[in-house]
């Protein structure tokens, strides 16, 4: 009887248990999830700096030959196709293991993009890129054994209770605070810095993490065969996650068009990461009761990655381009001089064949 009273009572009051039974609640055998997740997410990153390698050679191979675009190229199809798998298997780790443990291992990614680049599309290899390389693995490998080894069932009671939280709610405001404050500066002050674009992209990439590590949990919750997905916060967390990805993806482009990628990879990497980690730490509190020589140690393992990171993406063939408001004088009939032009857009010539002939008949007369 005072067992069928309990279930009953958990029946009736669903929303009194979270903060006691769903928050407490760790997984029976930690470790192999833990594992499983940092193996799911090595794969992701190697399967992500694969595709982006055949993308680029595809790019370059279609560039030789001058034929047919891009994208009527079977391999670089191949390439997204394996992008795709990659960004799933990222999507899939964060419901095995710690969100302030999958954002550092981004860092697989730029490793394996510059070893595959070496060996298949014959990069220079620097000897910062070997420096880089044995600071980001000996990185990996610190943060690996010092980061959070427990993690709880994500169910859409725990997702609900943490939502709530006041420190959650304090870390939200003073986040749409600063975002406001960027936005307005990048848009109204127009001012174009790396810095002011990147820390947009991290804002947002925060809430990415959370939103993504909540969907990703309800889903193997319900595959295990508790059903998460008939609660609304599950669908409110998608839409979420479908949002910030969005509006990521757009400042990040627009950040590669204004500067290098050499530039865009390491900030937005180390912007990410660092994003990631708190997001983790304020809304799953991935930290609780963690020894204060693995916080220390975790953060070391951080940072030895990001310098890793930047010494490799330092000497990255430079793919920034050109600026489409200028005409270099070389590409014009008749000019042999290697300065550049501005066109004017009012005229009526502007862009059309005539301003191509009016300048060939100008080199002309110049050469004669």
């Amino acid at each position: 009887m005072e067992k069928m009273a309990n279930s009953s009572s958990s029946h009736v009051f669903p929303s009194l248990t979270p903060a006691l039974a769903h928050r407490t609640e760790v997984l029976e055998n930690p470790l192999q999830t833990y594992l499983l997740g940092i193996i799911i997410s090595i794969c992701g990153n190697v399967l992500i700096s694969i595709s982006l390698n055949i993308q680029k050679y595809a790019h370059v191979r279609q560039a030789q030959r001058g034929s047919k675009p891009y994208y009527t190229s079977v391999m670089w199809w191949c390439g997204v196709v394996l992008m795709g798998v990659g960004e799933l298997g990222n999507f899939a780790a964060y419901g095995f293991a710690p969100a302030s443990l999958i954002a550092p291992l981004g860092c697989v990614s730029v490793i394996a993009s510059a070893i595959i680049s070496v060996v298949f599309l014959k990069e220079t290899l620097c000897a910062s890129d070997i420096v880089g390389g044995t600071l980001a693995i000996t990185g990996t490998y610190v943060l690996v054994t010092f980061a959070p080894h427990t993690s709880t069932h994500i169910t859409a009671h725990l997702v609900q209770y943490y939502a709530i939280s006041w420190h959650f709610l304090l870390y939200l405001f003073i986040e749409i605070v600063i975002f406001c404050l960027l936005l307005y500066l990048y848009k109204r002050r127009n001012m174009k810095h790396i810095v002011i674009v990147m820390l947009l992209v991290a804002l947002l990439a925060s809430l990415t993490v959370i939103s993504v590590k909540a969907v990703s949990g309800m889903i193997t919750e319900s595959i295990k065969g508790q059903l998460q997905l008939i609660y609304p916060i599950f669908y409110v967390m998608f839409v979420v996650m479908v949002a910030s990805c969005a509006f990521q993806i757009k400042f990040l482009n627009q950040a590669m068009k204004m500067f290098d990628a050499t530039e865009v990879v390491p900030i937005n990497f180390v912007f990410f990461t660092a994003s990631a980690i708190v997001a983790g730490i304020v809304f799953y509190q991935e930290f609780e009761g963690l020894a204060l020589l693995n916080i220390g140690m975790f953060l070391f393992g951080c940072l030895l990655s990001f310098v890793g990171v930047f010494l490799i993406a330092r000497n990255r063939p430079k793919i920034k381009q050109q600026d489409r408001n200028f005409i270099a004088m070389n590409k014009i009939p008749g000019r042999r001089h290697t300065d550049k032009v501005q066109p004017e857009a009012k005229t009526t010539t502007y862009g059309s064949l005539a301003a191509k002939l009016m300048c060939n008949r100008s080199g002309q007369t110049d050469d004669s």
